[in-house]
């Protein structure tokens, strides 16, 4: 992948995220629509109106816990920006990092469904850390495969042990077997994805000419720069005292996540198997890829609820304990995220003081192993 397919791929400029008052005000409104619509529409609909009225009876101390969790799903999200981007590739603070990521997160939430705010907002924050074009969009591509192969493999895995018996709980086929063989056969076309050579681009405009090659060039970037970022995310695999940070703070986020909702579940004494409580979980959250929601707002919501419907969890216990969880693990990071936004163009200002973008600062740090690539 060059500069140029690089600089298409992803724009060098500041997102405008949290400085355009009417996209704030656009997505305020989005989110209160659709927060009014599961919160208020839904439960009206099917009679749960008892369940939304027990919210303010769950217990202080397992809705502490949660708060505890959330706490740790902030440090491995920092841990896996860190051990993605790599020590020896670019220098950043331990407090620059968590700027990046906080801010990041908050953009996610708010602005993009499947994280592609947040990698926007990262992007632009390592390209002015001083990162080189092409390996800011590799790692980025790498930080998504990593975060996101742990998120397929957890359903491979939880839907096999519960549809086989291994773990407890209702396993219904549509929740287990399902998502797990779809979640595999994601796997295997990343996996196969990342076999295309490192031309691959310029042999696609090779044999290609005209009008038909420059667009057949530009939709080769795509699979080119994904295979890339799988290349680096293998890598780590291979090179574990590399890649440890890396998977360890995948696997720590959505760990941390699930163990905010599983204590959401015990505020409101409800007893929900452990197998039940991750699956459902991972299923719910497959509604942040639509796209007509700002973050999934009432889409994982509700994807969420009808996820443990579907396992016989009775909905009377499920809703206030998905809202609990919304609340801690989605609401609470974006006020903290959108003053770490603040707080990361202030950084960003440093940096071009310091000259960190300098045409002899760019690509400054070499990839951890050669396996990387980028």
């Amino acid at each position: 992948m060059n500069d140029e397919t690089a600089r298409k791929t992803v724009g060098d400029g500041e997102p405008s995220f949290f400085a355009d008052p009417k996209r704030l005000i656009q997505t305020a409104v989005a989110v209160i629509l659709l927060l009014v619509a599961i919160y208020v529409l839904v439960p009206r609909l099917f009679d749960l109106q008892d369940a939304l009225g027990r919210i303010g009876d769950g217990e202080p101390v397992w809705i502490a816990v949660g708060l505890v969790f959330c706490v740790a799903m902030f440090a491995a999200y920092v841990a896996l920006f860190r051990g993605v981007v790599g020590e020896r590739v670019i220098h950043l603070e331990w407090g620059e990092s968590y700027q990046i990521t906080m801010a990041g997160l908050a953009a996610t939430r708010l602005f993009s469904a499947g994280g592609a705010g947040g990698i926007l907002l990262t992007y632009w924050a390592l390209r002015k850390a001083g990162m080189e074009r092409r390996q800011a969009v590799c790692r980025m591509v790498a930080f998504l495969v990593v975060l996101y192969s742990v998120y397929m493999l957890a359903l491979v895995v939880f839907g096999v042990l519960l549809r086989t018996g291994v773990l407890s709980g209702e396993a219904p086929l549509s929740g287990t077997v399902i998502p797990a063989a779809l979640a595999a056969l994601v796997i295997v076309i990343g996996l196969l994805m990342a076999l295309l050579p490192d031309d691959f681009e310029r042999r696609i405009e090779r044999h290609t000419t005209g009008r038909f090659g420059k667009i057949a060039k530009r939709l080769a970037t795509v699979p080119a720069t994904f295979a890339q970022g799988t290349r680096t995310a293998i890598a780590f695999v291979r090179q574990p005292s590399s890649g440890a940070m890396a998977f360890g703070g995948a696997i720590g986020f959505w760990g941390a996540n699930i163990a905010i909702l599983w204590a959401s579940f015990h505020a409101f004494h409800a007893s929900v198997p452990l197998g039940v409580v991750i699956q459902g979980f991972f299923l719910g959250m497959l509604a942040n890829l639509l796209p007509f929601a700002p973050g999934g707002v009432g889409a994982v919501d509700a994807g969420m609820i009808g996820a443990f419907v579907l396992f016989g969890v009775p909905s009377s216990e499920v809703f206030p304990a998905v809202l609990t969880y919304r609340v801690i693990a989605f609401w609470l990071p974006i006020p903290p995220g959108i003053v770490a936004f603040f707080q990361l163009r202030k950084t960003v200002a440093r940096w071009e003081r310091e000259g960190r973008e300098r045409p002899d600062r760019i690509g400054v740090g070499e990839p951890e192993t050669a396996a990387a690539g980028s």
